[in-house]
């Protein structure tokens, strides 16, 4: 792997074709698209933006940062992690190996929980296993007409402290203040009464680890992706916990893995203290996500 020219004089134009060549010598299938995107999520802007902006003078830090991408991205790190930030919704969150890197299928459960609330006022929400905290913050920011707290808990201190670096550096985006907790799902919060419990539990049984991408396997945290020897160990201890801590009247909201969304329904449709269990689809067709109203 080459090492990138001084950067006296470099532009954005110049920074993409420098990357890229190094991609295409170690065998990457689009290069310059792969140099733009590391170019752009450093920048913080759309994958076009480094075309439009070509003859941009980038400065020393960010060509310090795009080398160590650029050298992560070799290494097999998700773009992600290499650029150490993430798009969800209308925010940009820091992520490394300590967080699940949010997907697009979680940005569609907030539009759910958001759509579930429509029209209420006061209660809390709480994110169970929040990771980079992106649902909890996206709740704060965008339902702060509709709740008063969002907690966030997580089982891991390294996920945590992630979570609080992202809360504090958008603490002006969020009217609604938010919370972090650690513990094991619910349990820190089983004295608390909420409006919406949401989440997006580990879902991935131990033996199909195998069959993961090496971008998942390889990087994104275990404690994350695996419940158990079925994949449903945290999602069934969620759904007890969460008609506990629900207030009458209140939702639940995960997502789920797409093989099991039924299993998944099932399970809390056996838990009498639920109502009007549905599953509905993600973008894509999948069955992909599970609500349920608190009797």
């Amino acid at each position: 792997m080459s090492v990138i020219e001084n950067v006296t004089g470099v532009t954005v134009g110049r920074l993409v074709d420098l990357l890229a060549a190094i991609f295409r010598n170690e065998g990457f299938g689009e290069p310059t698209l792969e140099a733009r995107e590391i170019v752009a999520a450093l920048y913080d802007a759309p994958r076009f933006w480094p075309v439009a902006n070509a003859e941009q003078l980038v400065d020393a830090a960010t060509y310090s940062r795009a080398q160590q991408a650029m050298a992560r991205r070799v290494m097999g790190a998700p773009l992600a992690y290499a650029v150490g930030r993430a798009a969800f919704r209308n925010l940009t969150l820091e992520v490394d190996e300590r967080v699940l890197i949010p997907r697009p299928e979680t940005e569609q459960l907030v539009d759910l929980v958001l759509e579930a609330t429509a029209g209420t006022r006061g209660g809390v929400a709480i994110d169970v296993g929040t990771g980079s905290g992106a649902i909890a913050i996206a709740l704060a920011t965008e339902g702060a007409d509709r709740f008063t707290r969002v907690y966030g808990t997580d089982i891991s201190r390294d996920a945590l402290a992630v979570a609080q670096a992202n809360v504090d550096s958008h603490f002006a985006l969020r009217p609604s203040p938010v919370t972090l907790v650690h513990g094991s799902l619910l349990a820190p919060l089983a004295d608390a009464r909420a409006r919406v419990v949401v989440s997006n539990p580990p879902y991935i049984a131990l033996g199909e680890a195998a069959s993961l991408p090496a971008s998942v396997r390889d990087w994104e945290p275990a404690v994350a992706l695996y419940s158990g020897n079925d994949g449903m160990s945290a999602t069934a201890r969620l759904v007890r916990e969460a008609a506990e801590v629900l207030s009458p009247g209140g939702v639940l909201a995960m997502e789920v893995d797409m093989r099991r969304a039924s299993l998944a329904a099932e399970l809390v449709s056996r838990e009498r203290r639920f109502d009007a269990v549905r599953v509905e689809l993600d973008l894509t067709g999948r069955e992909r996500f599970v609500l349920a109203v608190r009797r």
